[in-house]
């Protein structure tokens, strides 16, 4: 019975639900910013009777919403920022919704099932690390398990999720006439080239699993000026924060080997907060399995044994602190992948809508499943 009326829940808002998820799509805003898209959602819990703390870790976009006296704490993670130019093409408006119906969902049932129900609204997933400011605040402390799901052109039970730095490499020169006098110069955009040349070398060494990209933010300004700085916006990944470790060291060298060369001025700015690899406990996964597949998803690949995606999220770190899943949650695409505009636009069709509530509901049942499994719920209180 409790299945049927987290479904019906679900079920009974589902117009408010799609609602929300076209909102924050219309409202992109990225890590932060969410200002709107983060009330909304909060103003959405609210509605249905959840106790809403804004403001909280800090970030004014991230807030907690509350509903159940149970002893055992389920936490859903809302996503809600967008990327810069494509907007929501990651598909963070289904999350939002998605979680948020989830939330309703269990807290229909959560008095007869012993649970509280806590919505985490987490910002800045796509760089900065809003649930790491919720870890290092304590917010997840009292979380005995912590779930969401996330868009993707494919039904997967999980990804691999690697280790991920975000930085910038910025180097100082001097600017001189690029004609007249370029002795006089130091030409910072040659150092951050030299950088960029290592790099591409050094991949040829790099270990499998370890990723490097970026991109130049500053240039120089004019073509007949000496650039007297630059700036390159780095990610680098791997398999684990330990082998990240290394991969940064031997990134560093190439850094530095761009300063050697031309005598410009190295430093390295850290931006945002370092991202784990993720460790998905198996048992939650396996109740959301049979969830989803009540629902009509079926995991063809993951049966064939199909390599799985490469990602980088903060929801890894959580995994780390309480047992945690991050299935990925397929919506047509018509070839589209993350990041890209089309998918953007393939987040608000019918079928994205459909979607939020497949998510909505099969999360809801997988946290029922895990509650009233005596095995698996005293597992989970272990860690209180």
């Amino acid at each position: 019975m409790s299945l049927k009326a987290a479904q019906r829940a679900v079920e009974d808002v589902a117009p408010d639900l799609v609602a929300l998820s076209h909102f924050v799509h219309a409202h992109p805003e990225i890590g932060y910013e969410e200002f709107e898209s983060a009330e909304a959602v909060a103003r959405a819990a609210e509605a249905a009777g959840f106790v809403v703390e804004r403001a909280v870790a800090g970030r004014e976009t991230a807030f907690r919403a509350t509903k159940g006296h149970g002893e055992l704490v389920v936490a859903y993670c809302a996503e809600y920022d967008a990327l810069p130019d494509v907007g929501h093409a990651c598909g963070h408006n289904i999350i939002a919704a998605a979680s948020l119906g989830a939330a309703i969902g269990l807290a229909a049932v959560a008095d007869e099932i012993g649970v509280t129900v806590q919505l985490l609204g987490t910002p800045s997933e796509e760089g900065g690390g809003g649930k790491i400011d919720l870890i290092n605040a304590g917010y997840f402390d009292g979380v005995h398990a912590a779930m969401m799901v996330h868009p993707w052109p494919d039904e997967r039970l999980d990804a691999t999720c690697l280790a991920v730095d975000h930085f910038d490499v910025v180097y100082e020169g001097k600017e001189a006439h690029a004609s007249a006098a370029p002795y006089e110069g130091i030409n910072a955009l040659d150092a951050l080239t030299i950088a960029q040349v290592a790099v591409g070398l050094l991949r040829q060494q790099l270990h499998p699993g370890d990723q490097v990209h970026s991109i130049i933010v500053e240039g120089g300004v004019a073509a007949n000026i000496i650039p007297r700085r630059a700036v390159g916006r780095y990610m680098a990944r791997s398999v684990t924060a330990e082998r990240l470790a290394e991969l940064r060291q031997r990134l560093n060298a190439c850094f530095e080997a761009g300063a050697l060369a031309t005598g410009a001025r190295l430093s390295v700015n850290e931006l945002g907060q370092p991202f784990s690899h993720m460790e998905t406990d198996p048992d939650l996964l396996r109740l959301y399995r049979r969830a989803a597949e009540a629902r009509g998803r079926r995991f063809e690949r993951d049966d064939a044994g199909a390599p799985k995606p490469t990602i980088s999220t903060d929801m890894a770190n959580v995994s780390l602190v309480v047992p945690s899943i991050h299935p990925l949650l397929a919506i047509p695409t018509d070839g589209a992948v993350n990041h890209q505009p089309e998918f953007t636009a393939a987040c608000v069709t019918p079928e994205a809508d459909a979607a939020v509530i497949d998510g909505a509901v099969m999360l809801a049942h997988t946290a029922i499943a895990a509650a009233t499994d005596p095995a698996l719920r005293a597992r989970l209180l272990e860690r209180s």
